[in-house]
């Protein structure tokens, strides 16, 4: 048992490349072997390599490595900026120009604006203009995320035309599983899986291959906004479009993923009440930055919850016991109610919902929210009674007037609350606000306001008005 044990083990290890990399570099054997033996490893292994090795190490690796290579490898690289100054001026911007133009504008923007500009000034003119293209939209517009590696041939060609016209941008543009057709006037026609041109017969009309009704987005549309419908199609790239229908490029499965892994990235900082996700290595400054304005309005927020808690100052000092449950209540309300904001943004994310939706969804939750509430208030009643009577020796019927005010108060609070973290991100998208700035700690002392109110009038009305209880 324990031999397979081990053998499971060293099955399930994965070779450790990158240390393999900056062995392979510092060894002493010839430049031409490094080279070969270099290619049988991915960039992303020799881009984890790239940080393991010294400045000098690193010129010698560039030294083997073709300006495509280098340019695939800073493609990987997590902070590939504070490499490029070792390289030079001129040989970054030849490394900027051989890099899609998506990924070389993500290396542009974390460089000072004096030596991005520099660098954009360096590069020959379509790369210039590719890099110019994607940087002139918003970072939350769709056309910032694409990339102008793309194969475009005209409808009018033959099949054996349309062939030959891929092998010439093959050279260039690598993403080549898709080929988009355009019209004589340069407007988006269909496209192409390569697969289907490959097999196709010379005497076949390239019409016949076409996809007319392939996907698209416009490059002006919110990421937020297209996000849905991109990742409905699994399709290898979507075409990006001005509004003459002009291809301008095409969001790639890859660019997909980072898409999505970004706009994951800012919704789970919103529910975690950042203004913007942060980094590991981020500084100081920077984190308060993005941490202050939330907790800035959730302390003001606090407040107005202490100062309604104040209201009920002659309830806790004529009936001083029920303090001691409040957190229970105030917590039971929180927790429900950020469960059901998760529910609710979760929802929202895939789906565009109708109004019957929207009603039902509201419906389930509350209903949830009541139910849970009514299991646990019993149970709340049932155990606090108890250990009001023996442990506070107090008289039964003492005991379970104050449990069961309290179960009341936690089913009326959870059901309240449970509709609260439904209703508020349905709001915010209602009037075209992210629907995580409804975030936990927001949803959380939002729901403070209902326990608190809900369970001192519950007290109020019920212990003393009602049963005149005191002590």
């Amino acid at each position: 048992m324990e031999q397979r044990n081990d053998l499971n083990e060293e099955l399930q290890t994965h070779p450790d490349y990158a240390a393999e990399i900056a062995e392979l570099i510092r060894s002493d054997i010839s430049a031409a072997e490094k080279k070969e033996r270099l290619a049988d490893y991915h960039a992303n292994d020799i881009a984890d390599a790239w940080t393991l090795l010294s400045d000098k190490e690193r010129k010698n690796l560039v030294a083997l490595l073709d300006q495509d290579q280098t340019a695939e490898i800073f493609s990987y690289l997590e902070d590939p900026e504070e490499y490029l100054s070792e390289l030079g001026d001129d040989k970054a911007a030849d490394i900027l120009e051989s890099m899609d133009a998506d990924d070389a504008v993500d290396v542009l923007e974390s460089l000072e604006p004096d030596q991005q500009e520099k660098l954009i000034e360096l590069m020959e003119k379509d790369a210039r203009q590719d890099i110019e293209l994607i940087q002139s939209y918003d970072e939350d517009q769709i056309g910032s995320k694409m990339t102008t590696n793309f194969i475009s041939v005209s409808k009018d060609l033959t099949i054996k035309q349309a062939m030959h016209t891929l092998i010439e941008q093959a050279a260039e543009n690598d993403n080549i599983s898709t080929i988009y057709v355009l019209n004589k006037d340069g407007t988006f026609h269909g496209a192409i899986d390569l697969p289907d041109l490959i097999r196709a017969r010379d005497y076949e009309e390239l019409e016949s291959l076409v996809t007319t009704s392939y996907p698209y987005v416009f490059a002006d549309e919110n990421v937020d906004q297209c996000i849905e419908q991109l990742k409905d199609y699994s399709e290898d790239s979507i075409p990006v479009l001005d509004h003459q229908m002009k291809l301008l490029g095409v969001i790639t499965s890859q660019d997909l993923v980072e898409v999505v892994d970004e706009e994951l990235g800012d919704d789970y900082a919103k529910l975690g009440g950042l203004t913007e996700e942060e980094d590991l290595d981020e500084p100081l400054h920077q984190s308060l930055r993005k941490r202050i304005p939330w907790l800035v309005v959730l302390m003001f927020l606090g407040l107005a919850v202490s100062a309604v808690v104040s209201l009920y100052e002659p309830v806790m000092a004529q009936l001083t016991l029920v303090v001691a449950f409040q957190s229970m209540i105030l917590d039971m309300s929180g927790n429900v109610g950020t469960q059901s904001l998760a529910v609710t943004i979760r929802v929202l994310s895939d789906e565009q919902l109708t109004a019957k939706q929207k009603l039902h969804l509201v419906f389930k939750e509350g209903r949830v929210g009541f139910v849970g509430g009514m299991l646990l208030g019993i149970a709340s009643t049932i155990v606090i009674g108890i250990y009001v009577h023996f442990c506070l020796t107090k008289d039964w019927l003492f005991s379970f007037a104050v449990s069961g005010c309290i179960g009341l108060s936690l089913m009326v609070a959870m059901g309240i609350s449970a509709l609260v973290g439904t209703v508020t991100p349905l709001f915010f998208k209602k009037i075209k606000v992210d629907p995580a700035v409804a975030s936990g700690p927001l949803i959380t002392t939002v729901n403070d306001f209902v326990a608190v109110i809900t369970y001192y009038t519950l007290v109020e009305v019920l212990l003393i008005n009602c049963l005149h209880l005191a002590g």
